[in-house]
């Protein structure tokens, strides 16, 4: 006889096992018997802003919240980034075992051409081209994505299943939808696209009516409103003497910041209901896929911080949208579920945290960056290639040796880098990547891991840096912006809470809601779903676990 569920949790509480409770299957109530799983993604949707805007959630996310609500789950890595972060979300896989460790990354193997200098940099979702080839023609591509998504499996199980994935962004649309998707959607100023090759997978009604409407609203001027319930929160702070945040501006035609408006997530959802239309999502035998990565709110997060009358009014907006999105579910009458989370959290503009309190609150000293860093190694050092050190523009966590430098020289640049690194006031921590080849993979709540198990979460030794740099709390990864509109005042991307947690939310109509204050990842969203559709997987195969989302 099977013990009840009421023993099984007195054995583990007896046990003192609370990823044992977690683990526990699906259990008592009648599980849900969906024909559509939609994936929500809402980028840079930290714990914080969720726990702060919700009480002010009327739509979307208000009914979310009335379902399963896991407050404190846990983009688990260290390089909370917006394509790490949605390669977890459902492959159930941290980035160390997706190989998607960053937005970015060096191959010093692969230089190639970019107006006449050498570039080493691999986007995330592009298929590069040979040694030599223009760096800067991108072909997007889900290669890089080492391991199947839901998408992917629900298909190999059922090859009518049909799987959907609209976006913001490229990086995560191709995250979302994996390998196989039949349609895999991304915004791009003149319209929503798709893979070079299969724009004719893209229905007619976003290919006309959908992008003529985008190209209109964004080539216009807008003037953003201010919600009553935001007034409290309109307060200018300085940044620079050109550049202030906090109160709702006045934006020109064809401004870039037009991303951070509401405008953004409405045609993401106007995209994604009319692909859900076209290719008659669960109305066939088979259960059908519907991811959505909402990008507006990470744009807000970028532009103006995460406090501020821009964050409260794209939060409230965010809201109405989704419950506009659901709406348009619920009326085709599909029993569908819902899973909600974020790939990454955000961390406030750092003139406003200074002014709240946060003292150690700093902007980056772009000595960190990889070719200023590079520059003092060659000086201190001589007799090496040019550069001696490999990173982007900006700063990264992981920074790459040249592969030009002699096999006897290696380990002594290694020791020189690591040296600089750490003796920098901005620097936590800098690991090597033999220490992270050795360090044993991250165990137990997640929110308690060292720093060396948030990057061992992130390590891939065929992708990852030689070094791996981790700044102090509250440093802001951009220096002062200089453009208005294509600079970004906030950042991302440390190993630190603010960016790790996000809320991760289940739902579906009857659902007993519970909220569950023990921290989780995002890795389990997928072993959790493929437990509701009845898809069996190999323990092994996810990193996440199933979360116990039917209560008796």
């Amino acid at each position: 006889m099977k013990p009840s569920f009421r023993s099984a949790i007195a054995h583990c509480l007896s046990l003192g096992s609370l990823s044992g409770l977690l683990a526990l299957p699906l259990h008592a109530a009648e599980p849900p018997r969906p024909k559509l799983v939609v994936a929500i993604a809402v980028d840079q949707f930290s714990a914080d802003v969720f726990a702060e805007y919700r009480p002010l959630y009327q739509g979307g996310l208000k009914r979310l919240a009335g379902g399963a609500v896991f407050a404190r789950g846990h983009q688990s890595h260290a390089s909370t980034e917006t394509c790490p972060g949605h390669s977890t979300i459902l492959t159930g896989a941290r980035p160390g075992r997706t190989g998607i460790i960053a937005n970015d990354w060096q191959d010093p193997s692969l230089p190639r051409s970019d107006n006449g200098k050498e570039n080493f940099t691999v986007y995330c979702v592009e298929k590069p081209g040979a040694a030599g080839s223009d760096a800067s023609k991108k072909v997007i591509s889900s290669d890089s994505l080492l391991v199947p998504t839901l998408g992917d499996r629900m298909k190999a199980r059922d090859p009518t299943t049909r799987v959907v994935a609209v976006s913001g962004k490229d990086r995560s649309a191709v995250m979302l939808g994996g390998h196989n998707a039949d349609l895999t959607l991304w915004w791009t100023n003149s319209g929503f696209t798709t893979y070079d090759g299969k724009e004719s997978s893209i229905p007619k009604s976003i290919a006309t009516t959908v992008n003529a409407n985008l190209r209109k609203s964004y080539g216009q001027p807008t003037t953003p409103k201010l919600p009553s319930a935001c007034a409290a929160k309109s307060r200018s702070t300085k940044v620079t003497d050109d550049i202030s945040v906090g109160t709702l501006q006045k934006l020109p035609a064809n401004s870039r910041r037009w991303r951070a408006t509401p405008a953004m997530d409405s045609f993401t959802v106007d995209a994604a209901l009319a692909a859900l239309k076209s290719f008659k999502l669960g109305r066939g035998d088979s259960i059908d896929l519907l991811a959505v990565s909402f990008s507006g709110t990470d744009y807000a997060g970028h532009y103006y911080g995460t406090e501020g009358a821009e964050m409260c009014t794209q939060q409230l907006a965010l809201d109405q949208s989704i419950g506009r999105f659901l709406s348009g579910l619920d009326q085709t009458g599909i029993p569908y579920i819902v899973a909600l989370t974020a790939d990454h959290g955000g961390v406030d503009v750092t003139e406003r945290n200074r002014e709240r309190g946060v003292t150690t609150a700093e902007r980056i000293d772009e000595q960190l960056f990889a070719a200023n860093a590079s520059a003092t190694l060659q000086q201190q050092l001589g007799g090496l290639p040019k550069p001696v050190l490999l990173g982007g523009k900006e700063f990264a966590n992981d920074i790459y040796l040249n592969a030009g430098i002699p096999a006897d020289r290696r380990p002594g640049v290694i020791e020189a880098a690591a040296r600089l690194y750490r003796e920098h006031p901005q620097v936590q921590a800098v690991f090597t990547k033999n220490e992270l080849i050795a360090a044993a993979p991250p165990s137990g709540l997640v929110d308690e891991w060292s720093l060396l198990e948030r990057a061992k979460a992130s390590f891939n030794p065929q992708r990852s840096g030689d070094l791996v740099v981790l700044l102090k709390p509250y440093i802001s990864l951009y220096p002062k912006p200089k453009n208005v509109d294509t600079d970004y005042t906030s950042s991302h991307g440390s190993p630190w809470g603010y960016d790790r947690r996000v809320p991760v939310l289940f739902w579906w109509k009857g659902i007993k809601g519970f909220e569950q204050p023990t921290a989780v990842e995002t890795v389990d969203v997928a072993p959790t779903l493929a437990k509701l559709i009845g898809l069996d997987v190999p323990a092994s195969e996810f990193d996440g676990r199933v979360l116990p989302v039917v209560q008796p």
